[in-house]
């Protein structure tokens, strides 16, 4: 794209530019690549200003910016625009060709639910027949269903990866995607420029208000999704709902309480063969079973089917999609045994108060005992949950192990010396300390008997664990698996 092209997308021409032809943007001085336009953000760090040389020496063809610094010239052809972060989000899109358009996309928000219901939506989607991607906090796939991650110093994907991810899905022959949007992602314009055709609504708690200052500025981020969408699907039981009414050209309801909601679940049983439901909805009623546990599932199941009927889904498509969905990677992920093995789950829980819902769930599922292995990060990264988190694991679970999780630079023996603390103030001594993470899952699954649960908290679908100063590779359902099978 001609930079003048560029500046006319951005509403910001000067008087005259020359034919410079723009191949990327970014935001990240790091990140230039000869012939890109650099963003200069204004951050609570760092001013992006401050980097015009390096951007410059790597080969940036122009600055995008809201306006120089007093005494700054800068070395390249300067771009004024009143949003810098807009204009990385409508830039990026613009150089990607516009890739949303190409695509049937649905966008899923939420304090909870976002992950499931965005795989299970694509899930949907493909029982359906389009060929549909995902990207979401797990990773993303094109349609070839291949779980991809983003490298490493993309900690959240910016806009210009978003659209380049969805760009390689219209290469890749896709029809449709499924996005989670985060409040973070909304609020600083990552996903500005996707042409979203569905808005998902799970529900909304107060969270993140340390980004968000209150949890009316939270709520105003995560509804910019229903205000871009022209079709939301909204959670009835969710009282900020009544909020969103009426912001999109249309909209249904869902809700497991609520008999008034456009699609709602009845006869709700949770079984050995996971949730079995009936199912009332403006395209008929219908039987639904989803492998999965957790009576939360079956909302997160209905708004996963609102969308994707939406987009043409029929009865059919949606029981039989439902039927074979195997679950978020990582996320209350079922690992599969043999007769006489004990139930285990993987689960990314890694807070007390996650941990506590997952134990919860499982206790009300399990027959016999209840195990749980789990860890806490080392680092800076809150050392204030390590005794709460051995406290919660002790009190739920029959017995608990403790064990590694990405300690880095914090001595492992100081990790679990504070857990051990939390439990043995309970008043608890049910559980063992064992530092190798493979040892202890061998020993957690060769202990378990039928008919016991076995949760591996902690690492879910994470594909590293980091050790001192060393990262070494990790997939805790292989793990889990191989123990499974030296057990049997």
């Amino acid at each position: 794209m001609l930079l003048r092209d560029l500046a006319a997308t951005l509403n910001a021409p000067p008087a005259a530019l020359p034919d410079v032809e723009v191949r990327g943007v970014t935001h990240n001085a790091a990140w230039v690549e000869p012939g890109f336009a650099f963003v200069a953000i204004r951050g609570a760090r760092f001013d992006g200003h401050s980097f015009l040389d390096d951007v410059t020496a790597r080969g940036a063809v122009a600055v995008i910016g809201e306006g120089l610094p007093d005494g700054l010239i800068s070395p390249l052809l300067y771009l004024t625009v009143p949003n810098a972060r807009a204009a990385l989000a409508d830039a990026a899109a613009a150089l990607s060709g516009h890739p949303s358009r190409k695509l049937r996309v649905v966008g899923v928000t939420g304090t909870d639910g976002k992950t499931t219901t965005s795989w299970l939506t694509r899930h949907l989607l493909r029982a359906a027949g389009l060929r549909t991607g995902l990207l979401s906090t797990v990773g993303y796939e094109l349609p070839d269903g291949v779980l991809r991650h983003f490298p490493a110093h993309f900690t959240t994907p910016e806009a210009p990866q978003v659209q380049a991810t969805l760009a390689e899905m219209v290469g890749a022959g896709g029809q449709a995607v499924v996005l989670e949007a985060s409040s973070h992602a909304l609020a600083l314009d990552r996903v500005r420029g996707v042409d979203w055709d569905v808005a998902v609504w799970t529900h909304l708690t107060s969270e993140h208000l340390d980004f968000h200052g209150t949890v009316e500025n939270y709520f105003a981020d995560k509804r910019k999704l229903v205000e871009r969408a022209r079709h939301a699907v909204l959670n009835a039981e969710d009282g900020w709902t009544e909020k969103l009414m009426g912001v999109t050209l249309s909209e249904t309801t869902y809700s497991m309480e609520d008999r008034a909601a456009n699609w709602r679940a009845s006869e709700i049983e949770e079984r050995a063969t996971g949730l079995h439901f009936r199912v009332s909805s403006p395209v008929g009623s219908f039987t639904a079973r989803l492998p999965m546990i957790g009576r939360f599932n079956v909302a997160n199941a209905l708004a996963g089917m609102a969308a994707a009927a939406h987009l043409g889904a029929t009865i059919p498509q949606l029981m039989e999609g439902l039927a074979s969905f195997r679950g978020v990677p990582g996320r209350m992920e079922l690992v599969p045994g043999e007769e006489g093995d004990p139930r285990v789950i993987v689960d990314f829980a890694h807070t007390p108060p996650s941990l506590q819902k997952a134990l919860g769930t499982l206790r009300a599922t399990t027959a016999g005992r209840l195990w749980v292995l789990l860890g806490s990060a080392g680092g800076p990264r809150d050392p204030g949950k390590r005794a709460p988190l051995g406290e919660v694991a002790t009190r739920l679970a029959d017995h608990a192990v403790f064990t590694e999780e990405d300690h880095r630079d914090t001595p492992l023996a100081d990790i679990l010396r504070e857990m051990e603390r939390g439990a043995r103030e309970a008043g608890r001594s049910n559980f063992t300390s064992i530092g190798d993470r493979r040892e202890a899952i061998g020993h957690i699954i060769r202990e378990a008997r039928a008919g016991d649960t076995v949760l591996l908290a902690g690492k879910g679908p994470e594909d590293t664990l980091e050790r001192d100063t060393e990262t070494v590779p990790w997939d805790e359902v292989a793990e889990a698996r191989a123990a499974l099978a030296e057990r049997g």
